[in-house]
């Protein structure tokens, strides 16, 4: 059976000579944007599982506008509700709790909604402010948005594309947002990718099969969070070469960043 690895290959032999000169990152670095795209893939497939639960009791959807995740130390919270009029509190009307395994919830009803003026409301607040400011360049793709806590107490806000079709993944026309801890002001904003693509695995010539996909990141110097997070939910998982800062780069299929040598 033919495999498609040497296109990634050419690629890279393409590209490696822009690396002699270029600085090399840090481990650190690397390990800290490995970081955060797992945690992002476990925050999305959390969502994931957690609005079918809530599915299943045959909701009518009335009070709920956003749903934000968080990871605690036995697994993931998924709040399922919407700001009051006053951006004071996050009213919760569904609570969905992980338990025994990933893709289980169980979800908990609150009526009235329970009021939360900590975590989901800080997330909540984070949420409107970074869509206001979001500009998709792509107004027919759907997107996602995820929460994450970051450093001395502030949220990363991701938009991102959503899959909305079996088997194919989009990704790119992304963008993080740095917020204040209170989730009221942006601190930094950073667009990773421009136009949104679409990586296809079971898509190959007849006779042969994907090893490896590959794109360029001409908006930074490193693999972005949403690369990463690229490997970690496409299915098969297959490695991710990325060209960027002088660099080609690989993220392995447990999100680990090494640069191609």
């Amino acid at each position: 059976m033919k495999r498609s690895l040497g296109c990634v290959f050419g690629v890279w032999l393409m590209l490696s000579s822009a690396a002699w000169g270029a600085k090399k990152p840090s481990k650190e670095e690397l390990d800290a944007v490995t970081a955060r795209g797992v945690l992002l893939a476990e925050y999305d497939q959390a969502a994931w599982h957690a609005t079918d639960a809530v599915r299943t009791l045959n909701a009518t959807g009335e009070g709920v506008r956003r749903w934000i995740g968080r990871k605690t130390a036995t697994g993931w919270v998924v709040d399922f509700g919407q700001l009051n009029a006053e951006q004071s509190k996050f009213v919760v009307a569904y609570e969905a709790v992980q338990t025994d395994a990933p893709e289980h919830f169980k979800v908990n009803t609150f009526v009235p909604g329970r009021e939360d003026a900590d975590f989901d409301l800080f997330a909540g607040r984070a949420i409107e402010l970074a869509l206001r400011d979001f500009d998709s360049n792509a107004p027919m793709v759907q997107y996602n948005v995820a929460v994450l806590p970051a450093e001395s107490g502030r949220l990363y806000v991701y938009v991102y594309p959503a899959q909305v079709k079996v088997g194919v993944y989009p990704y790119g026309g992304d963008a993080r947002y740095l917020v204040s801890g209170d989730g009221r002001t942006i601190i930094e904003k950073r667009q990773m990718h421009k136009a949104v693509l679409e990586s296809i695995p079971g898509k190959t010539p007849s006779g042969s099969s994907a090893v490896g996909g590959f794109h360029s990141d001409i908006l930074g110097d490193l693999p972005e969070d949403t690369d990463v997070f690229l490997v970690m939910a496409r299915h098969p998982r297959m490695p991710e070469y990325v060209g960027a800062g002088g660099h080609v780069f690989v993220i392995a299929i447990d999100g680990g960043i090494e640069i191609a040598k």
